[in-house]
């Protein structure tokens, strides 16, 4: 009883000082000016960051504070059922009181007074969006009048469509989600535009008790209250009885969606660069993402769970990105590690950098034969990766094989310096170790690339040499860079790709691909284009340890192929040649190029002329009565040996010989082959002490 008549005396005090504070504000200048120097919460509540795919599906929303998710309303894109009911079940006459709702008030004082306890609170939206703003409570009469004088102001300075947003984007619905847009993707994994009549009014009577009326906990409380609003809506004349009978019938949700994830390291990165953007559309094709997603996933199956890998897709035409993959998962133990950026090395994957290069500066052509032997550049002495030779080759095929000496050799020719100049002409980002001056170890991957960068470079390799930036933006649109080489020269590249055999027998010349694999099998590449689209895979581990087995042309060139598949099952044709292409046999070229000799081959030997590989240059060799053996390698037999300029073998056909022992002190060997050709070495001997 003593309760009932504090409740009383509680609803009488609210009610006079409800009227009297609503009567002054509207009709006295007082109240009036009173209302007007409210100082208001902040009209702009901070709401999820959303990321767009270039549709404007949702790939990625970020929780706001305390881990709350809350998207942004805007009624126009709403279902008009929803509003129609939300305003039918709280609030009848928003769009005619100024904020608070006199015979609304009137109806909650009656129902206190008569039953002794507060049977409905008589809030407009208005006053709720006033209470959700300042978060604060409607317990006490002073909570109540605050309420009302900040629902006054509210009214004052915003249009009805406004405050509608703000109740739209705040409302509570169950645990951490707030908001109808929040609501209709977290309970029925979809955008408010369009609600079938039970979920709308499901949307509509989650926030009066959204812990109580939750439909994965409390069923029965929320299906109860659903099935009464809906009775309410027939009452009203916002459906029928037989909608309303139908919508009585479907099911609640029984769990939360989860909110779409797509592209979480792209996304995460472009948050934490422009946290304070409120929306971003992303150049990203959602369903592409999403398959490329599932087949990174799938291609790790069978893998060790160190094993990752990375995926990209992009419109060389525009530098779209369309699909970024960082790794095979969050649940992997280096899942969370964004390999489409991580420094690596790149193997043999800039070969075709390299030979663009140098049929563009005129040192070759596809056709050019080059040699490929045992060939030792200073220190540097690199091996092919198989350790075999073939003799002399076509450029074309030295690349489609991917040979390591001719590679190097070009390098040499074109000077490192060169390359990587071209490496970031073409947008891609390079580490040198400890910052050294580049040397020919980049033209097998003694260089730090991402495979962002190695996509610009097949990117303007696909484009006819000129660079493009990639973009992720769909608002940017890239300027393009300079011609890194020509177009003949690209589209050699592309040519000589194109004829490589595809994985899986299919027939060559619909794309162009080059794979890698670096030092120990710790990275495995390949890179491939078509008319339209570039295709990155990066596999291994993210910690660099090695991947016995691992190579590029088993593991990554497959995924390629995969993935063009998922882009269109028929992939866009690659252009014709320019006019200025040069389509000849070897024997058409011109003299220099049918033969590569390098820029200083009027002095250089010959790549088969005769060499001392044995005493190596400068050795110091011990004196100790035992014959000095050499050892020669190419040339044309018979041979003759000098030892300072004078013969002591002469007519000698084998290619490992003894010499006697010569005195203390410095010499010069020299071996001269039947056809003139020489080489020599300076060696010392020294006496045993």
């Amino acid at each position: 009883m003593k309760a009932q008549l504090k409740t009383r005396g509680h609803a009488r005090w609210i009610f006079f000082l409800a009227v009297g504070f609503y009567a002054g504000a509207i009709f006295g200048d007082a109240g009036r000016n009173w209302v007007a120097r409210t100082e208001l919460p902040s009209l702009n509540p901070a709401t999820s960051a959303e990321m767009l795919a270039a549709d404007g599906t949702l790939l990625r929303a970020f929780t706001v504070e305390n881990g709350r998710w809350r998207l942004a309303v805007d009624a126009a894109h709403v279902d008009p059922r929803v509003i129609a009911m939300l305003i039918s079940y709280e609030d009848k006459r928003f769009y005619t009181h100024a904020g608070v709702d006199p015979l609304a008030l009137m109806r909650a004082v009656s129902q206190a007074l008569r039953h002794g306890r507060i049977v409905s609170g008589g809030s407009t939206l208005t006053m709720q969006v006033a209470r959700l703003l300042e978060n604060s409570g409607t317990g006490t009469w002073s909570g109540k009048l605050r309420q009302i004088r900040v629902a006054l102001a509210l009214e004052q300075r915003l249009s009805k469509d406004e405050i509608l947003n703000l109740y739209m984007t705040l409302a509570p619905y169950g645990g951490n989600i707030e908001g109808l847009r929040a609501a209709a993707r977290m309970w029925f994994d979809k955008e408010p535009t369009r609600l079938t009549p039970a979920e709308a009014a499901l949307l509509v009577v989650l926030p009066q008790a959204p812990e109580r009326r939750r439909p994965d906990r409390h069923p029965d409380t929320a299906l109860a209250a659903r099935q009464a609003a809906l009775a309410r809506f027939v009452e009203a004349g916002l459906l029928t009885a037989e909608d309303a009978r139908t919508a009585m019938t479907e099911a609640l949700p029984q769990t939360r969606h989860d909110f779409p994830a797509l592209a979480p390291h792209l996304t995460a990165r472009l948050h934490r660069d422009a946290p304070e953007r409120a929306m971003t559309r992303l150049t990203i094709a959602a369903k592409l993402q999403s398959d490329l997603e599932r087949l990174a996933t799938q291609s790790l199956i069978g893998r060790d769970r160190q094993s990752s890998v990375a995926i990209m897709v992009a419109d060389y035409h525009t530098g779209a990105v369309l699909a970024s993959v960082g790794s095979g998962g969050w649940d992997r133990p280096a899942g969370f590690v964004d390999m489409t950026r991580a420094l690596r090395s790149p193997g043999s994957t800039l070969k075709p950098l390299i030979y663009a290069l140098a049929f563009d500066q005129g040192l070759a052509h596809p056709e050019t034969l080059i040699a490929d032997r045992p060939t030792a550049f200073g220190r540097y002495a690199p091996q092919n990766f198989d350790g075999t030779y073939r003799g002399e080759v076509r450029v074309a095929e030295a690349l489609r094989l991917s040979l390591n000496i001719p590679a190097v050799t070009l390098t040499d020719a074109l000077g490192p310096a060169r390359l990587i100049a071209a490496m970031r002409q073409c947008g891609a980002e390079t580490a040198l170790p400890n910052g050294e001056a580049p040397g020919l170890a980049v033209a097998l991957g003694g260089v730090g690339m991402t495979l962002e960068g190695l996509m610009e470079i097949y990117g303007t390799l696909a484009r006819g040499g000129r660079a493009l930036p990639l973009t992720y933006l769909a608002d940017q649109s890239p300027e393009p860079g300079r011609d890194v080489v020509s177009q003949s020269s690209a589209w050699q590249v592309g040519h000589i790709l194109a004829g490589l055999l595809p994985p899986g027998g299919e027939p060559p010349g619909r794309i162009a691909y080059k794979t890698g694999t670096s030092y120990g099998n710790r990275d495995t590449w390949a890179l491939g284009f078509d008319g339209r689209y570039v295709v990155g895979v990066w596999l291994g581990r993210p910690d660099g340890t090695p991947v016995p087995g691992a190579f590029g042309a088993s593991v990554a060139a497959p995924l390629v192929f995969e993935v063009f598949q998922r882009i269109a099952p028929d992939t866009v044709p690659l252009p014709p040649p320019p006019p200025e292409v040069l389509l000849v046999e070897n024997a058409a070229l011109p003299p220099p190029l049918q033969r590569f000799r390098g820029r200083g081959a009027l002095f250089a030997p010959e790549a088969d002329a005769p060499k001392l590989t044995f005493p190596p240059n400068g050795a110091m060799l011990l004196l100790d009565g035992q014959p000095v053996t050499l050892r020669l390698r190419d040339g044309v037999p018979p041979f003759a040996i000098l030892l300072d300029g004078q013969p002591v073998v002469t007519g000698a056909r084998r290619r490992e010989l003894s010499l006697p022992s010569p005195g203390p002190g410095f010499a010069t060997l020299s071996v001269i082959d039947a056809q003139g050709r020489s080489d020599r070495v300076q060696i010392g001997f020294t006496a045993l002490p």
